[in-house]
């Protein structure tokens, strides 16, 4: 579920009206490519970097840029998962906070260049919680962030170090990301709530 979308009783009681799409399969296809290539530029290699994909769409996009990174530096890129649920509703201040599950990420992070992935960049909440979690397994030498969409509304002062789009949303807005991974389709929309 993107990090925007929640399963509140207030949500799940209203309508999504579907407004557009904002990228199709090839579109998300070239931008992981444009990301891969500058994520090598900004580290002049890849020789030290892990990835480590947010669940849950996160962690496709993490092994996506990983296959990029290999294909282009001709070695294989570290790649783990970072399980991190959440129960709360994303426009509500009060709602609970993220909680960890504990996990294994599948390699050694200490000392080691960390980009943390995740499909879409919100008030920022899930990201904390996952730094909280990246620092749980050791001590990273640096930790970026690669975001598919940053849609803007933080609540916390978190920026991408990568971003594919920058979609200004309006609080009734939504990004759904489906990636053919877990939804069987590929797309990035923009909805938003109805009465």
């Amino acid at each position: 579920m993107p990090e925007n979308t929640s399963q509140s009783p207030a949500v799940a009681a209203t309508h999504l009206r579907t407004k557009g799409r904002l990228m199709s399969a090839s579109e998300i296809e070239r931008t992981l490519v444009r990301l891969a290539h500058e994520i090598v530029e900004k580290n002049n290699g890849a020789s030290n970097l892990g990835l480590v994909g947010i669940k849950r769409r996160g962690v496709p996009l993490a092994q996506r840029i990983a296959k990029l990174l290999s294909a282009i530096e001709k070695h294989p890129i570290d790649t783990g998962t970072l399980d991190i649920s959440f129960y709360r509703d994303d426009l509500s201040t009060n709602g609970p906070r993220p909680t960890v599950q504990p996990g294994d990420i599948g390699f050694d992070v200490n000392g080691r260049d960390i980009l943390l992935a995740d499909d879409v960049l919100y008030t920022g909440r899930t990201i904390r919680a996952a730094l909280d979690a990246l620092f749980d397994h050791g001590r990273p030498k640096s930790v970026q962030l690669l975001v598919l969409i940053d849609r803007g509304h933080r609540e916390l002062p978190i920026q991408a170090t990568y971003t594919g789009r920058t979609v200004p949303t309006s609080s009734r807005e939504i990004i759904e990301v489906k990636l053919n991974e877990i939804d069987s389709t590929e797309e990035v929309l923009l909805v938003e709530l109805t009465d």
